[in-house]
């Protein structure tokens, strides 16, 4: 349809009064709301007389009001009270031993039977039907179990430090 000026009339009137451009589309038929938009642009249409509104109200339940805190702490009756015990956190011990490749036999798990505790190692080619997954019993919080853990967490291998001397001379004779 084309912009009659009946049509750009109404479009200026309901622009006004704060309908949206998809309101404006569905009053007057056979345009869409980017039609709308681009007709109150090349027209010149600022502001409106009011914001546009929804056509449903928004229902939003009321928040529950938060307790007030107070600086000071609160006291407890004695039943209550909790007490809280302070232990130091242990770090876990590295383990030095060497990491000894081993052949993988076919694990237990697979993607619909892995449980939230079970080591997620995967074993063999994802494409294939024998892939699967370790499926041995994971602790600490770990995806994996202890021997694959010791093969995904390595220690950081520290560098010796080289005299800065030696290092200088070293990278001058690339240059010379």
């Amino acid at each position: 349809m084309s912009w009659t000026d009946e049509r750009v009339e109404t479009l200026k009137k309901l622009w006004q009064e704060g309908h949206s451009a998809s309101q404006i589309a569905k009053q007057l038929g056979g345009v869409t709301r980017n039609a709308v938009i681009g007709k109150v642009h090349r027209l010149g249409l600022s502001g409106r007389a009011a914001p546009s509104q929804p056509t449903r109200p928004l229902y939003k339940p009321a928040r529950p009001p938060r307790p007030a805190v107070s600086s000071a702490p609160a006291e407890r009756p004695a039943a209550q009270a909790t007490v809280r015990r302070t232990e130091p956190v242990l770090a876990r011990p590295v383990i030095n031993q060497p990491v000894v490749p081993y052949v993988e036999e076919p694990g237990t798990a697979t993607v619909l039977t892995l449980g939230a505790k079970m080591c997620k190692w995967p074993i063999g080619d994802p494409s294939s039907d024998s892939f699967s997954f370790c499926g041995r019993r994971s602790d600490d919080g770990t995806p994996y179990c202890v021997e694959h853990a010791r093969v995904a967490y390595q220690p950081s291998q520290k560098t010796k430090k080289r005299d800065s001397g030696t290092e200088l001379s070293r990278s001058l004779r690339r240059y010379l």
